[in-house]
């Protein structure tokens, strides 16, 4: 535990009474380490659960030698980026990242204080891709894999159900004792929706190949309160020893992960489709709102750009410039995820559900004055205002499907939340989750969320199967974890980069409804993802690249 003074008190856990067996257990199998200044006095005993301990302690230094052996007391921080860039080597390791210890973060209205846990993990037990239609699982312990036909959400309930609750970690309070965590891509529709599955696709329409879903089965984690200004190491009690080891080791600095190299842009963003091709899209849809297939579709297109050397870096980058308190970073082998998320999905806190959707958009002001003028235009708007209605609705159906009859209420409706580049229209809707209903079930019945897809839902899917040429990937779907101790948090995966290897991608878009006019519509496209790739450009494009 860190003190004031950067120091660490060395907590000795002597004895566990579990279910009336004494076991002696040392540092690595501590349920939970808090790591933070602590009120309890030497000698005090301190009743938790099923179990009874006391606590010794001591000041070790709050950084130990490579050769300490005792378990790596992590001192508070309030940027998670030390904890991922030891635990990258690892494997499948990825950063839930609230921004909330973020400095810039605090001069934003966004709320802050609800977005208050970084959770940081790697090496899953398993991992599960869906990549063009099949599920395969990955045993990452025995190096085995198994394809299976049934549901992906029903194998996912399954790995869940596979293992047993930590009921000591539920006292800790903390949102992730083990379980689920990943991305679950926009396509992954086509699984859910039989009636979103195309027809045809164009040769060019899944051009970057990337899995429709990667999401593993986690044991244990870094996470950071930023709150109680307090940070734990949670390993379950099923994680190996082996395993609990080579964490210990990352933590201290001991895996190796090689010479980084470092992110540049070997070209811009380039828009991949034009501004004609936009219209054109934008017309139909027009045609398909005047003949009542729908009502609001939301049209996006995607940028862009090659790239050589480690993401990782452009992320960092990118959160300084632009935090935002649903932002991820996923190392996967496959591809990299750079989510600067403003918008959560859904929230289920122990069956309190929340989703809050964004609908309309406003870019910031370049005085204290055009700033605020923008905010009012945004929060008076007629139109904007219609979009987020028709939203709240359909989240409101979405939500039905698996919340008890009566529970579902709108506390905040056109709400504003202000970002580093724009001002966001934000609705929260509220439920209970109906007895017999689980987190996946949940997040099934309301994947993709409708502020990405427009209404009526399945209709505006198949809409943009059409008109977009390419497909969305992680973009549009979701990033976050379902948690064993009854706890979920997702993103959408808006203001998301996806790297794999040589390209880097970006979208952008906006919700098309009867009275939008062309221009201010992909106007707005560019928006929203001009901080990200500007941003980008400025930093890592190489100078001869941009003379040239």
């Amino acid at each position: 535990m860190g003190d004031e003074d950067g120091q660490c008190t060395h907590l000795t856990l002597l004895t566990v009474n579990l279910v009336n067996r004494p076991v002696t257990y040392c540092h690595t199998l501590c349920t939970a380490l808090y790591i933070a200044p602590y009120n309890a006095m030497p000698g005090h005993q301190i009743r938790h659960a099923c179990f009874s301990f006391a606590i010794q302690t001591s000041t070790i230094p709050a950084k130990l030698n490579n050769d300490d052996q005792a378990v790596p007391y992590l001192t508070y921080r309030a940027d998670p980026c030390h904890w991922l860039g030891q635990l990258r080597p690892l494997g499948y390791a990825l950063l839930l990242d609230s921004a909330n210890g973020h400095a810039s973060s605090k001069s934003l209205n966004y709320g802050n204080s609800t977005h208050r846990y970084d959770i940081i993990t790697a090496a899953p037990e398993s991992v599960t891709i869906v990549q063009d239609g099949t599920t395969t699982v990955y045993d990452l312990n025995d190096g085995t894999a198994r394809e299976t036909c049934q549901p992906v959400f029903d194998e996912l309930s399954a790995q869940m159900e596979a293992v047993a609750e930590d009921e000591a970690a539920q006292q800790a309070q903390l949102p992730f004792t083990g379980g689920l965590a990943g991305y679950w891509g926009y396509e992954l529709n086509h699984q859910l929706e039989p009636e979103c599955v195309p027809e045809r696709k164009t040769p060019q329409a899944d051009d970057t190949h990337h899995p429709e879903m990667i999401v593993g089965l986690y044991l244990w984690a870094i996470i950071s309160d930023h709150q109680t200004r307090t940070s734990a190491l949670y390993l379950h009690p099923d994680l190996a020893e082996t395993k609990k080891q080579r964490i210990l080791h990352a933590l201290k600095g001991t895996e190796s992960s090689g010479a980084v190299q470092p992110f540049s842009l070997s070209t811009p963003f380039r828009k991949m489709i034009t501004a004609d091709t936009y219209r054109q899209s934008f017309q139909r849809i027009q045609e398909w709102i005047t003949a009542g297939d729908c009502y609001q579709i939301n049209l996006t297109q995607r940028f862009t750009g090659s790239y050589q050397g480690d993401p990782w870096q452009a992320y960092q980058y990118l959160r300084e410039i632009s935090p935002t308190p649903f932002s991820a970073f996923l190392d996967f082998p496959q591809l990299k995820v750079l989510s600067l998320s403003p918008e959560r999905l859904l929230l289920s806190d122990h069956g309190h559900i929340e989703t809050k959707p964004i609908k309309g958009t406003r870019p910031r002001g370049l005085t204290p004055e055009q700033d605020q003028q923008s905010a009012e235009e945004l929060l008076n708007s007629e139109k904007d205002r219609a979009e987020n209605l028709m939203i709240v609705d359909l989240l409101r159906n979405d939500l039905g499907r698996n919340c008890q009859p009566g529970s579902i209420k709108v506390p905040v409706l056109f709400g504003l939340e202000s970002y580093a580049n724009v001002h966001h229209m934000v609705s929260t809707i509220t439920g209970e989750l109906a007895e017999g209903r689980s987190n996946l079930d949940l997040l099934r019945d309301a994947f993709p969320g409708g502020s990405v897809t427009g209404a009526p839902k399945i209709r505006a899917m198949q809409i943009i199967q059409e008109i977009e040429p390419y497909s969305r990937s992680v973009y549009c779907g979701s990033v976050g974890y379902i948690s064993l101790n009854g706890r979920m948090d997702t993103n959408i995966t808006i203001r998301t980069l996806v790297a794999d290897g040589e390209e880097i991608h970006a979208w952008g878009g906006g919700a098309i409804v009867a009275d939008s006019e062309c221009d201010s519509e992909y106007e707005e496209s560019l928006t929203k993802v001009r901080n990200l790739v500007n941003g980008l450009e400025e930093a890592f494009l190489s100078k001869e690249r941009e003379t040239a």
